[in-house]
């Protein structure tokens, strides 16, 4: 089955506004939404199923604070392959997937294959997330790691 691809071009006013409020307060009410975008409760909710039903919208998400769960420490880690197969990559992805505290994994082009974003506790966490876990990934030749000092800046609001 093909997923349905749309981009935002297809995207009117009414829509763009409808998920950057979305993107602002996911909580909001659908009779508030509907009141800041200028339409009737069953127009704005039917918007809001098809844009869900068009994943333009993927989901809704609580922002957590890592610190008050004891996830203080946020690391990168970028881990380069021994090997350049496809069956290799599968096995990496399928892999890491199961990782609890790996947050973000991708495949990068430059001098490594994959960049990794992990939440831990402390130190002990981060030997152990490392040495144990991701260098005993398939394929796993060589990291470099970057711990956290400041978190500048979090989002995961689109600029549309």
């Amino acid at each position: 089955m093909r997923e349905k691809r749309e981009t935002h071009r297809e995207l009117d006013g009414i829509d763009l506004e409808l998920v950057r409020q979305l993107q602002a307060n996911c909580r909001i009410s659908m009779t508030e939404l509907a009141a800041k975008v200028g339409l009737s409760v069953s127009p704005c909710t039917e918007r809001v199923r098809r844009l869900e039903r068009d994943r333009f919208i993927l989901g809704y998400h609580a922002h957590l604070n890592p610190q008050a769960f004891g996830q203080s420490l946020l690391v990168f880690v970028e881990i380069k392959l021994a090997a350049k197969s496809g069956a290799m990559f599968e096995s990496f992805k399928r892999e890491v997937r199961k990782l609890p505290n790996v947050l973000e994994c991708h495949l990068v082009s430059g001098d490594f294959d994959y960049l990794i974003k992990a939440r831990i506790p402390e130190m002990n966490a981060y030997r152990r997330l490392l040495g144990d876990m991701l260098l005993g990934l398939p394929g796993a030749r060589e990291s470099r790691s970057y711990i956290v000092m400041e978190e500048i800046k979090e989002s995961l609001a689109l600029n549309i």
